[in-house]
């Protein structure tokens, strides 16, 4: 028999659990306050942005209008930037996800000389940083004509980004129980049957997670895109950083920009937020 709580501590339990989530709404909003106003600055007429703050629109709605972004798509720079933006972010994430998914089946499950020495250089690599490679990079780039090109800045987001998915989906794939790829074996199937019909299906949570973790990694870069992409279309990063230093005149046109950099990012976590959720907890509900 459950022993009885008191009114006193239910109402404590109560009031406790009610400021908890009042803290973290109130800490919500904060956190999302300048995203907020950005949007609103975007809404703006550079001529309202110059002479009040954006909170203004709250006592005069009449300011909102569309005509930044209507500008914005008619910008060569930033449609430019917003396609070379795309052309590196999606063949770096789909590079990772496809050789880091073989490498780390096979670091899981066969067997081939060296290997867990193998595995333990991909673990050492995660340990060294960007900035160790940008010379030596850059000259093996300059002398291979890879330099200000998309070709380089793929094939380096790739290669600082397979360490940490072999080691991922080489810790996910393991996790898969050996009765059911032996079970599989027994039917007929090779490896490759295996590791599309059985492996990748299991895995497709962790997967989903990394993608979305390589997606904001390279969209979200200014690093690498400033010393390595083509300075005549570069990335939207790169491109915006290029605009501060012209505020005052191009204001209408950095906004919204920065605000369309910010959303699509967000649009992709949300899209695939349910198997971001049930990669990260796979490891603690086995």
């Amino acid at each position: 028999m459950r022993p009885s709580t008191s009114l006193a501590t239910r109402i404590a339990a109560r009031t406790a659990g009610g400021a908890v989530r009042a803290f973290l709404l109130l800490t919500g909003l904060f956190w999302l306050l300048p995203t907020v106003g950005l949007l609103l600055s975007s809404l703006r007429s550079p001529s309202d942005i110059a002479e009040s703050g954006w909170w203004q629109v709250f006592a005069a709605p009449a300011q909102l209008t569309t005509e930044n972004y209507a500008r914005l798509l008619t910008n060569e720079t930033f449609t430019g930037s917003l396609l070379s933006t795309v052309m590196i972010t999606v063949p770096s994430t789909l590079l990772v996800l496809v050789i880091g998914s073989f490498a780390g089946y096979a670091f899981a499950w066969l067997e081939f000389p060296g290997r867990d020495w193998w595995f333990l250089g991909v673990v050492a690599l995660l340990v060294v940083p960007v900035q160790v490679a940008l010379i030596p990079v850059s000259k093996l780039f300059g002398v291979v004509g890879l330099f200000e090109t998309t070709a380089g800045v793929v094939l380096f987001h790739t290669a600082f980004g397979l360490p940490f998915a072999v080691f991922l989906l080489r810790n996910f794939f393991a996790e898969i129980p050996r009765e059911l790829l032996e079970a599989a074996r027994l039917d007929g199937a090779g490896e490759i049957r295996l590791f599309t019909r059985v492996v990748l299906p299991l895995g497709g949570p962790a997967i989903a997670s990394l993608g979305i973790f390589q997606f904001l990694w390279v969209w979200n870069d200014m690093l690498v895109a400033l010393i390595f992409a083509d300075s005549q279309s570069p990335p939207i990063t790169v491109a915006l950083q290029q605009q501060v230093r012209q505020f005052g005149n191009n204001v209408d046109v950095l906004a919204p920009g920065a605000f369309l950099s910010m959303v699509i990012p967000l649009v992709v976590f949300f899209a695939f937020q349910r198997q971001f959720v049930s990669g990260v907890m796979a490891g603690a509900v086995k």
